[in-house]
């Protein structure tokens, strides 16, 4: 009941913000799971049935794996065997069926995309009993720039492409496949050509993506929407990638403080930009991440994963908001 005054929220008029459930993707950091054997003791098996996606970070795109739950090549840094990890997802299954569990690949220094292997990471999905696989798509650089007739191209954009091609060819539906945008993934043209910050190589990286072809193959596209500066304005780049994505969108809140400069995702800053984007009915939130701890003494204005995943479940109006996080 506390949480919910401090959010300035009534269970009744949460729940009557929610039209249909709405999409809430939490990254669960392998380096930060609990170190046991028990399967049910495990951050993964004991989380709530609000959150609807796990990304379990992070697989490099060019893993090795050839079977037996073998991690050692992944990229993972799990505190347990590929056996632990994948009876820990078949007990949070057992308790909420309908909670999707993603292997994110890709992330910072994962950057392993033309010698990715695919087959291979959907040999682990498999695997492991996972749902599939959110694409964090990250490189060194993606050499975006304005080009002389305002718009923007990458030397990246049909890497990009044919990446998500082959990875929604490797994983058919009804595997899901999910997107992490960028932060200024969606900038550089149109209402959004002076959208701050305005620029750098990867301003607009995910806008060719997301107008292909290959975006059909995805169900899901989160926004990175922190670690971009003092002037980025998460709510602008909510807007950006609703432009050229008409899915179920989250808009990303970060647990530790940015490198980069701005502002903390206090607890009331946190409810305060998902009620703006509530008449959205597809628009939802991402957590990163599970298992991260904050520097200093926790509290609202220091929130740690927990607070956070609280305030993000009780103000997209989801069932079982009292339910513990681990």
């Amino acid at each position: 009941m506390a949480l919910v005054l401090v959010l300035g929220l009534s269970a009744g008029h949460a729940a009557a913000a929610e039209a249909e459930r709405r999409p809430f993707l939490a990254y669960l950091a392998s380096w930060a799971e609990v170190a046991t054997q028990d399967p049910e003791k495990t951050l993964l098996a004991r989380l709530p049935g609000a959150i609807s996606h796990v990304a379990l970070g992070f697989v490099k795109p060019d893993l090795a794996y050839a079977g037996d739950l073998d991690l050692s090549g992944t990229g993972f840094a799990f505190p347990f065997s590929g056996a632990v990890l994948k009876a820990a997802i078949a007990a949070l299954k057992a308790q909420h069926p309908d909670t999707k569990v993603l292997l994110a690949v890709g992330g910072w220094g994962y950057f392993g995309w033309d010698a990715r292997d695919f087959r291979a990471l959907a040999h682990l999905v498999n695997d492991l009993g996972a749902d599939g696989v959110d694409l964090d798509y990250e490189t060194a650089d993606s050499g975006c720039a304005r080009t002389p007739d305002g718009r923007i191209a990458c030397a990246d954009d049909a890497r990009a492409i044919a990446v998500l091609t082959d990875l929604r060819a490797a994983l058919p539906r009804p595997r899901v496949v999910s997107l992490a945008g960028w932060s200024v993934g969606a900038y550089g043209e149109g209402a959004f050509a002076a959208s701050q910050p305005r620029y750098g190589p990867y301003v607009g990286m995910m806008r060719a993506l997301l107008k292909s072809e290959a975006a059909r193959g995805l169900d899901l596209v989160s926004v990175m929407s922190y670690d971009a500066g003092p002037t980025y304005q998460p709510l602008e780049a909510f807007r950006a990638y609703r432009s050229l994505w008409p899915g179920p969108l989250a808009l990303g809140i970060q647990v530790m403080p940015s490198e980069a400069g701005g502002p903390r995702f206090t607890v009331a800053r946190t409810v305060t930009l998902l009620q703006e984007v509530l008449a959205d009915p597809k628009a939802g939130a991402m957590l990163y991440g599970l298992g991260l701890v904050p520097p200093g003494p926790t509290g609202p204005d220091n929130p740690d994963y927990r607070s956070l995943a609280r305030a993000i479940c009780v103000s997209l109006g989801l069932a079982g908001c009292d339910a513990p996080v681990p």
